[in-house]
């Protein structure tokens, strides 16, 4: 199929970006990647009246280090992150996303804020508790990542906004991250995925672990997984952590998976994410 008919918009400055979703709001795209959007328009899915495309904006094509962690700019494509951004867990998560071809033209805040619950990298800015910079005629705010997400390819990012930035901080302290997901194939969206992080303390026993999940629910879900594994040593059994997701996540039947396959799915993953992550925690340099 082809898309609705629509007005095309190039604009050369984030300034006139802004202006014209202040003009237009509702009925208005913004288009980044368009590796999600131009899909959703070619099935007739979304229909808006006018394209916004900040391909232009090379401003905001930027990765970079900041205190604490790392910020992505809104035009920084998949591959740009991977091949810039010193940041373990988005190394580890970001070849998962789909195929090079799409890696080389997506974008990673445009991943993020399209809110999809099977993708990647909303559960890994969940996890982390990082945040989207979005800015409008009327200012600049920054939201939060568990403010973000508000259902199925919906998030509070107001209509007259534009997204600029993410925000992935790193773990502080005796800290280790891991990403597992599992998919019919290479390059579908997975069933379940997990990202964790596990912290040890100074006698390298389990201090804190915490996992995010996508297709697990409408928007992405974060565990808190300490209870199930604390105090325990790096390189002991911790299936209990599995168990414990296991118990707690609610996933909803669907054509490709039932409601119990993806909770034994984020059992299995939960399980081998967490020795995985407590194993390079124990072996790694302690993060400022």
């Amino acid at each position: 199929m082809k898309p609705p008919p629509f007005q095309y918009h190039r604009p050369s400055s984030v300034g006139a970006a802004l202006a014209l979703l202040a003009e237009h709001q509702d009925e208005a795209k913004v288009l980044a990647g368009g590796q999600s959007l131009i899909p959703l328009l070619s099935m007739r899915l979304a229909a808006p009246n006018r394209l916004i495309d900040i391909n232009s904006l090379s401003e905001l094509g930027y990765v970079r280090a900041e205190p604490g962690g790392v910020r992505i700019g809104a035009l920084a494509r998949h591959t740009d992150v991977l091949q810039r951004a010193e940041h373990p867990m988005l190394a580890e998560t970001l070849p998962n996303i789909a195929h090079a071809t799409i890696r080389n033209r997506g974008t990673s805040v445009g991943s993020i804020v399209h809110a999809d619950p099977a993708a990647e990298l909303p559960a890994v800015l969940s996890l982390l508790d990082g945040s989207v910079t979005v800015r409008s005629t009327r200012g600049e705010r920054v939201i939060a990542a568990g403010q973000l997400f508000a259902g199925p390819l919906e998030s509070t990012i107001g209509p007259d906004e534009l997204a600029t930035s993410a925000f992935f901080p790193i773990p502080a302290g005796r800290c280790g991250t891991a990403f597992l997901e599992l998919a019919r194939r290479h390059g579908d969206y997975a069933l379940c995925g997990v990202a964790i992080s596990v912290t040890l303390d100074d006698d390298l026993h389990i201090a804190a672990a915490r996992a995010g999940y996508l297709s697990m629910a409408g928007t992405p879900v974060v565990l808190d997984l300490t209870a199930a594994i604390a105090g325990r040593g790096y390189d002991t059994d911790l299936s209990a952590a599995g168990d414990l997701a296991a118990d707690r996540l609610a996933p909803e039947p669907d054509l490709h998976a039932s409601a119990e396959y993806r909770r034994q799915l984020a059992r299995t993953l939960t399980a081998r994410a967490a020795s995985r992550a407590a194993r390079r925690a124990a072996e790694g340099p302690v993060a400022a």
